[in-house]
């Protein structure tokens, strides 16, 4: 065993009671109420990084919440790994469905974790996971290991949409330069079956909305003698998806990248539960695009789902209107050659192709993010193999995710870096939900991985 290891594995304790100081901030980025402690978490991880034993620690200004920076250059002469993080977390609504406090964490066992997870807002997402990256560099350093170069960028708007971070990144590129850029905000496919994230599924978010009449109108006297809204916002959407999963927007497919016989095979080494995967989301059976298995359909295959919906009344009691107007928030995942500037446009075009002409529709974009590949044949991706490998002595195998991370094709267009995906939470973690939980062993197991990924990637 390394002496980093044996650093690690005498200050575990330490390394948990410190995490739990951190997870205590509520730094909900997206309720001004929360504006102090999101700063407080700020200065928090700088402390951290400080005494860690990085170097010019920096709590940097921008448009929104500040952006902590530190590095550690041992010689400019080795490669330099960009570590990226997050400090802010989700609201913890609705706190009746949580088990405890979301922001004073605790220990419980579950099912998935025996030995115990953490149960708090952020403890997963990305509080759990990015502090496995200051401990590992402590240990590193107090070990006197460290085998190349680090820089830190730990921001606080992930959860709302990293609005600061491409002005950050423009302004800051010599700041900022590096070889690979390191980040733990993803999942492993099971403790049984470590994975590396390979690609990420890129996004366009719309919200439409389709206008009948100029005013409520009494459902008695106008029924059945004009359009309802609600009722044709149901049919359109009724007809974006058809009978085999497949999504009918014309030229939808067009761009879309067809994996191989052989990266399917290589994917679908991963056991596929298909009886724990219905019983873990409460399901009596799975749908999905026909001719492609769970794992394929969420993750190499473009989806479209409806976020929202609503229009009309929807209060207490009754009342009998037809609404002027009906609403919904429409979400498509992306996968490689598609842009959302693509697809938003036909998008657009297709629905306003299929509304009738009594009515009006508006589709109006909100945020999008490209899909994201590391090919697994690549440096970066073998460095976090073999550390991963190393650390949990069993295989590790390549899996595509089927969520959005549009940082990472945002940092390889700026810093022309790629990024690499070694997250250690599970998909049942419950982030972004009442009772977010990380396993103990999934965040120890990422700070006894992240020093030999600096191992093996340096050499």
């Amino acid at each position: 065993m390394s002496t980093t290891q044996t650093y690690i594995n005498e200050n575990k304790q330490r390394f948990l009671d410190e995490l739990f100081d951190i997870l205590r901030i509520a730094s909900i980025s997206a309720d001004p109420a929360y504006k102090s402690e999101v700063l407080k978490c700020a200065d928090e991880v700088a402390r951290h990084l400080k005494v860690a034993g990085a170097d010019n620690v920096e709590i940097l200004e921008t448009k929104g919440y500040p952006i902590v920076f530190g590095e550690k250059i041992i010689d400019t002469n080795l490669p330099t790994v960009l570590v990226y993080g997050h400090y802010d977390v989700q609201p913890a609504d609705p706190l009746e469905l949580w088990t405890s406090d979301p922001f004073e964490p605790v220990v419980k066992t579950t099912e998935l974790h025996p030995e115990g997870a953490i149960f708090a807002r952020g403890s997963a997402d990305d509080k759990g996971q990015f502090f496995m990256h200051v401990k590992a560099f402590e240990a590193m350093m107090k070990t006197d290991s460290l085998p190349c170069n680090v820089k830190f960028l730990i921001e606080g708007e992930e959860e709302v949409g990293s609005a600061s971070l491409g002005d950050f990144l423009e302004d800051n590129k010599e700041k900022l330069s590096c070889d690979v850029i390191l980040i733990s905000d993803t999942h492993i496919y099971s403790n049984e079956q470590p994975t590396v994230t390979t690609g990420l599924r890129g996004l366009s978010y719309v919200e439409v909305e389709v206008e009948g009449p100029n005013r409520d109108l009494h459902s008695g006297l106008y029924g059945g003698a004009v359009p309802n809204p609600i009722n044709v916002l149901s049919k359109m959407i009724g007809e974006l998806i058809d009978d085999k999963g497949h999504i009918t927007i014309d030229g939808f497919y067009d761009n879309v990248l067809i994996v191989s016989d052989e990266d399917r095979a290589e994917m679908n080494k991963l056991r596929d539960d298909q009886e724990g995967y219905k019983k873990s989301i409460g399901l009596n059976d799975i749908q999905g695009e026909e001719g492609y298995t769970t794992l394929e359909r969420a993750s190499i295959r473009p989806t479209l789902d409806v976020n929202g919906i609503w229009g009309g009344y929807t209060g207490e009691g009754a009342k009998t209107v037809i609404a002027s107007k009906a609403f919904a928030k429409i979400s498509m995942r992306l996968v490689p050659n598609q842009t959302p500037e693509e697809i938003t446009e036909k998008f657009t075009k297709y629905f306003e192709k299929i509304a009738p002409k009594s009515v009006k529709v508006k589709v109006t974009p909100h945020h999008g993010g490209m899909p994201y590949v590391l090919e697994s044949d690549t440096k970066e991706f073998q460095a976090a193999k073999k550390a991963m490998e190393k650390a949990f002595g069993k295989e590790v195998l390549p899996y595509r995710s089927g969520g959005s991370i549009p940082i990472t094709s945002l940092f390889e267009k700026v810093l022309g870096a790629k990024s690499v995906l070694m997250g250690f939470g599970l998909d049942s973690d419950a982030i972004h939900s009442p009772n977010e939980h990380y396993g103990l062993y999934n965040y120890y197991k990422g700070i006894e991985s992240i020093p030999y990924f600096f191992e093996f990637y340096a050499g």
